[in-house]
């Protein structure tokens, strides 16, 4: 009995193992491998076009260099500015709109499926569309301004303080579709007596908004700060479409500037030492939210 026990144990044993072999073989090639291979490039100067033969170690000369780096220097800057400006905008918005389609809309269903389209569609269309609205000449959005009585509007894309900006707003705008369906879910699990009790006491919408939608969602907001800090500074594809980080460096961000130190001027030890600088950064910030996650999440 017990050898047929343990025949058993060894077959589902052997089971489990060609189940999460093939992802396991994945992660390893895919994943674990490269990434040491990154970390062992970081200490070293390596041109990939001249193959594995030019690889030269240079110790910590890719880490010190980055002080220097203009370049990297306002990449970096211009990253912590789209992090602090863009997600709180997106989670206060998101969230007000998540209660007003939750509570007060008819139909919620159908406005939460169109404000989520953003999020799905293809960002190199959502890009061209914006593209022509920030159009400085015939653009509409300047056309209204110019209509308003705004002699001189920004040229958003093509100005070298507004090309961020004009970023930003087609990112805040992408996004606030995922934000207002994930906070759809959180304001479900919040019960309709607690909003009954608040309105007998004499709670109006406003202060029933701030002392029970805020505390009740907050693992729901934690969870989608958390993530939209890891995703801004992640943002590449609409400064690649859009901008290439211009004008000169004022869109450019880490993981755009990263991108075009690897595969356009083909420096991979300095690219790998960039990336690994990005991954400590999005790391402390994580795991600062991480250890501060008691004092404004509510669990009860």
């Amino acid at each position: 009995m017990s050898s047929q026990t343990n025949r058993t144990y060894k077959g589902e044993n052997l089971t489990g193992w060609l189940f999460i072999g093939p992802s396991l073989l994945g992660f390893i090639v895919l994943v674990f491998i490269p990434v040491l291979f990154s970390l062992y490039l970081s200490f070293n100067d390596w041109n990939f076009l001249e193959g594995f033969g030019a690889i030269k170690f240079s110790g910590i000369t890719n880490f010190t260099k980055m002080l220097k780096d203009e370049w990297f220097t306002n990449s970096f800057f211009n990253n912590i500015f789209f992090t602090v400006v863009t997600i709180p905008i997106t989670t206060a918005v998101s969230l007000f709109l998540a209660n007003l389609i939750h509570r007060y809309i008819y139909a919620s269903t159908v406005v939460r499926v169109m404000v989520f389209i953003p999020y799905i569609a293809s960002i190199v269309a959502v890009c061209a569309v914006w593209q022509v609205l920030f159009q400085p000449s015939y653009g509409p959005i300047n056309y209204i301004l110019r209509t308003i009585g705004i002699a001189n509007p920004p040229q958003w894309l093509a100005d070298f303080k507004w090309a961020l900006p004009s970023i930003m707003i087609i990112y805040i705008w992408q996004q606030i579709g995922y934000f207002i369906a994930v906070y759809n879910a959180g304001l479900k699990g919040v019960s309709h007596e607690l909003y009954e009790a608040a309105r007998i006491d004499g709670a109006g919408e406003v202060r029933q908004f701030f002392t029970i939608t805020i505390p009740m969602v907050s693992p729901t907001t934690f969870f989608l700060v958390t993530m939209g800090i890891i995703g801004s500074f992640k943002v590449f594809d609409h400064i690649s479409v859009l901008t290439q980080g211009g004008p000169g460096s004022s869109s450019s961000v880490m993981a755009f500037y990263i991108y075009r130190t690897a595969f356009e001027n083909f420096r991979m030890g300095y690219a790998s030492a960039l990336a690994w600088a990005l991954f400590v950064l999005v790391f402390i910030v994580t795991l600062v939210q991480w250890k501060s996650q008691s004092k404004f999440v509510n669990y009860d």
